[in-house]
């Protein structure tokens, strides 16, 4: 699930990076040490250690290459008349080479270098691609043209934007296949039914299965306005042996259920109810209502995000990834529909979450370009790092807080 959601984000802003000409030099799931790396063409792609997001790191974003000043000695390839490779140190080792002194270089622009070989200029063309090796490290240069800077803010915006959207885009899939798998309520339900069965619960070893339709439970009828009246027969039946009457595959069955008792006293069995179900008539009926289950799951997360922003909440309320994995571990256990329904709802958040004008998120970034076009000109490149490295900072604190509350959690079990 980690490697759907955020392999979906990045590869939004990897593919749209690359389409106005972008040089992408890394495409990374996760972050810190490398577990495995491979490089493909321009792009090296990593799988890191911490499963806390990802990145695409693209050419002129970040401080990358070494500095060539004036009068440096360095050794250079070429091919086809053209520079290839620029090495830095161990000169003496190379072979194949012209070994000069810099007057001058541009690798952005004019992509040439002027080299004093043996006090003779040679005026040297730069391949665009050409690579710039030192301490045994390759880089592919960057010409502006190349850069993330040089594109028009429309362009840098689509590249950045594009992340969010491809979560959305994953989500309404994700919802539209969990309504044809799970169905969708008949406009005047008649009964209800078992929906989900927890592994190991009173539920199940009573022999409730999902889809039940439920006649009676301890003499009284439930009918579909009855939900209430169910719960709460449950609830006050704690350990007390329960009678009830099934319909299943049009044949009526009598069971027993034995309600557990949770923390407050109150009588559990580990069923999810449902009202009547059918299956989608055609393809638009099955759109109208994922996207109906879209739109009501984004108004729940604005609320929730209201709650984190006035800091209505508690550190409890907050999950990392071991209360996700858990999380995830229970949506399993209710079945796959639950598990798509799941993954929907957090590929979801995650591109909302991402479009908050919040340091280091997509939306701040977004926001920078947008003050870039009202001024006519961008924020000065390095305030503009350190607010993003200030808004990194806070959720890499933010996550290890909720991670560390999660591990407690697990220990007071």
């Amino acid at each position: 699930m980690f490697f759907l959601l955020v392999g979906i984000h990045e590869w939004g802003h990897f593919y749209f990076a690359k389409r106005v000409g972008i040089l992408v030099r890394e495409f990374a799931i996760g972050f810190g040490p490398k577990l495995l790396s491979v490089k493909r063409n321009e792009t090296r792609y990593t799988f890191r250690l911490l499963p806390m997001g990802g990145y695409v790191r693209m050419a002129g974003e970040d401080p990358e290459i070494v500095q060539i000043n004036p009068g440096q000695t360095i050794a250079v390839k070429i091919e086809n008349e053209k520079v290839t490779h620029i090495y830095l140190d161990q000169l003496d080792q190379r072979t194949d080479v012209i070994l000069g002194t810099v007057d001058s270089i541009d690798l952005e622009h004019k992509l040439n270098i002027k080299l004093d070989v043996d006090g003779e200029l040679q005026d040297l063309a730069v391949h665009e691609k050409a690579m710039m090796e030192t301490k045994g490290k390759e880089t592919q240069i960057a010409p502006w043209n190349r850069q993330f800077g040089s594109k028009t803010i429309a362009q840098r915006a689509l590249v950045i934007v594009a992340g969010p959207v491809m979560n959305f885009i994953l989500a309404f899939f994700l919802f539209l296949g969990f309504i044809y798998m799970s169905g969708i309520t008949v406009d005047n339900p008649t009964y209800w039914q078992v929906g989900k069965v927890t592994n190991d619960s009173p539920a199940e070893m009573g022999g409730l299965q999902s889809r039940d339709i439920i006649i009676e439970v301890n003499g009284q009828k439930i009918g579909v306005d009855d939900n209430e009246k169910l719960l709460t027969l449950i609830s006050e039946s704690a350990d007390q042996p329960m009678n009830w009457i099934v319909s299943r595959d049009q044949s009526e069955l009598q069971l027993q259920v034995t309600p557990k008792a949770d923390e407050t006293g109150s009588g559990r069995v580990g069923i999810a109810l449902q009202l009547e179900k059918r299956n989608p008539d055609s393809i638009i009926e099955g759109i109208t209502h994922a996207s109906k289950t879209m739109w009501n799951i984004t108004e729940q997360i604005f609320v929730s995000l209201k709650m984190l922003v006035t800091l209505q909440f508690s550190l409890d309320d907050l999950g990392g990834p071991i209360r996700i994995t858990e999380m995830t571990g229970e949506a399993v256990s209710y079945g796959v529909d639950t598990l798509v329904l799941f993954v929907a709802m957090i590929s979801l958040y995650l591109g909302i979450f991402n479009l908050l004008p919040f340091p280091a998120l997509d939306g701040s970034r977004l926001m920078f370009f947008g003050i870039e076009a009202v001024r006519g000109k961008p924020v000065d490149p390095n305030r503009e790092s350190m607010v993003h490295f200030i808004g990194f900072a806070v959720l890499m604190l933010l996550m290890i807080a909720v991670t560390y509350n999660d591990i407690l959690r697990l220990f007071k079990g």
